[in-house]
């Protein structure tokens, strides 16, 4: 499955590193550890990144490169980790002379002249390091680290269902490098004290519908006043529900000035096919859309609902 893939990374002298907006962790780490391993096994090539900041993970200090347009003539465009063409970060992709995708969304429409997805993946830093096992690509440090912590991320440090021995046989690949595990757990989630209590309180505001699906909705007026607020504060919010008793589905609303984010999660439930009735999409636990105001978001709610209200 990876022979083309790895035909293009040899083929081109240029090599430009896409991924979708608003990145969390596997995004990122994927589009990092796949920078290393390219650099660390053809360090003749050029190797950029490019995308907005990623305002989720602030211990992350390496820089976005800052291209020119004709940068893209001649060169292979990799996308990652993103299931929907217009969530990439960058458009340019599309003015490569060839792209490639590594994805494990599940698959909704073809976006590079190779796409290889992956669904059964719990994360796209769980198909990079596939990738680079079953290729012989050597391993640093760097590139084990960032592809471990997007494995972590995307896997909720190893308990989602998405997880198979596959991952653990992936993960145990990566740390054949030395990697700070105990300093890579604490940048991803240690929290500041005033953080801790902002949850609690966020906690409080958890409500439930007549099929207890549990939701929160912040509005604009509750949001901090900073544009990368919305997509940070809805991936976080979300969170805050799981594993409640009796709840199989949960769901955080968060408006935005390009509408309401909505997170959906399940541990019983494919909510998936309700996130790309909106216009999103994702996984079968796990999925996102934007909708335009909060009467879409409660509609989006009732099908939930809905849903909660069926045999499993």
């Amino acid at each position: 499955m990876f022979n083309e893939a790895y035909r293009l990374i040899q083929e081109f002298g240029t090599i430009i590193i896409h991924r979708h907006a608003h990145p969390d962790g596997d995004a990122m780490g994927s589009q990092i550890g796949l920078y290393y391993l390219i650099r660390d096994n053809f360090p003749e090539k050029k190797v950029y990144m490019v995308g907005d900041i990623a305002t989720r993970l602030p211990f992350i200090d390496i820089p976005m490169d800052e291209i020119p347009d004709e940068t893209y003539e001649h060169a292979l465009a990799i996308v990652l980790d993103c299931g929907s063409s217009h969530l990439i970060c960058d458009e340019r992709y599309k003015t490569a002379e060839k792209t490639l995708r590594f994805d494990h969304h599940i698959y909704c429409e073809k976006i590079c002249d190779v796409d290889i997805v992956e669904s059964s993946c719990e994360s796209a830093c769980g198909l990079v390091t596939w990738f680079a096992r079953e290729t012989g690509l050597k391993l640093s440090v760097n590139s084990a680290t960032y592809l471990y912590m997007g494995m972590v991320t995307d896997s909720g440090r190893f308990v989602f269902d998405s997880v198979t021995s596959r991952t653990f046989e992936l993960a145990a690949f990566l740390l054949s490098q030395p990697i700070d595990l105990s300093g890579l757990y604490y940048n991803l989630y240690a929290e500041d004290f005033s953080k801790i209590i902002e949850e609690a309180d966020n906690k409080h505001r958890i409500k439930f519908t007549e099929n207890n699906v549990a939701y929160i909705y912040t509005t604009m007026e509750e949001l901090p006043k900073n544009s990368d607020a919305a997509p940070v504060v809805s991936s976080g919010m979300v969170g805050l529900m799981h594993d409640i008793k009796g709840v199989f589905i949960w769901v955080n609303f968060t408006e935005a000035d390009d509408g309401v984010h909505a997170e959906l999660r399940s541990n019983r439930y494919n909510i998936n096919p309700i996130a790309v009735k909106y216009g999103g999409g994702g996984h079968k636990r796990a999925s996102g859309c934007i909708v335009p105001d909060r009467e879409t978001a409660m509609k989006l709610l009732d099908d939930l609902n809905t849903l909660a209200g069926e045999p499993a």
